[in-house]
């Protein structure tokens, strides 16, 4: 079961359902893409479906690390992921694709759930 604290709507509506992250410029860090976030409080406001939106974001031709915010219903119950993606188009050099999956396990040791 995950726990989440209680928060004010205002709080609620900054949250961030999905974020992009590619490397600096000089590629040695990763860091947040400009622009490049969905916040809870777009949702169903200014977006309609964020997956769809989210996916949109990503770059034909190069490579990106993500983390999107999933919620959905089983028969069971509602359940809430946190997915991250490691996203590598097939239009993205190669250079680029090798070092965004050999660096891939030191961003996903910084999220918790691992």
């Amino acid at each position: 079961m995950k726990v989440r604290k209680c928060s004010t709507p205002e709080e609620i509506k900054k949250r961030k359902k999905a974020v992009i992250f590619c490397l600096s410029a000089d590629k040695k860090c990763i860091i947040v893409e400009e622009g490049k976030e969905i916040l809870v409080g777009d949702v169903g406001v200014t977006i309609t479906d964020p997956f769809k939106h989210f996916v949109g974001m990503l770059p034909e031709k190069d490579c990106r690390y993500a983390l999107y915010d999933a919620s959905f219903e089983t028969k069971e119950s509602r359940k809430e992921e946190l997915m991250f993606f490691l996203w590598a188009p097939e239009l993205a050099p190669l250079k680029s694709k090798m070092i965004y999956a050999s660096s891939k396990d030191a961003i996903k040791k910084k999220f918790q759930g691992n």
